[in-house]
């Protein structure tokens, strides 16, 4: 957080969506466990973003998500 100025609107938007996920997470691992919640947090928060890219037509982070969820199904999955 900021020292001695009030926060812009770029960074009071920041703060409050890693707030918002930081709760996510919590909420999460406290329901679900460490690994599991974690992972579904990781899901929530991604679909989120995704989300948004896909609106914003950026298609590159849905590529790379894409990727992300295809190797761990590999690891884990078969």
């Amino acid at each position: 957080m900021s020292v001695g100025r009030p926060l812009t609107k770029a960074e009071r938007k920041k703060f409050n969506r890693a707030e918002y996920e930081r709760k996510i997470k919590q909420e999460l691992v406290a329901q679900h466990g460490e690994d599991l919640g974690t992972f579904y947090a990781w899901l929530r928060i991604v679909n989120i973003r995704g989300t948004q890219a896909y609106r914003a037509g950026k298609k590159d982070f849905i590529r790379e998500v894409t990727l992300a969820l295809h190797n761990v199904y590999i690891r884990h999955g078969g």
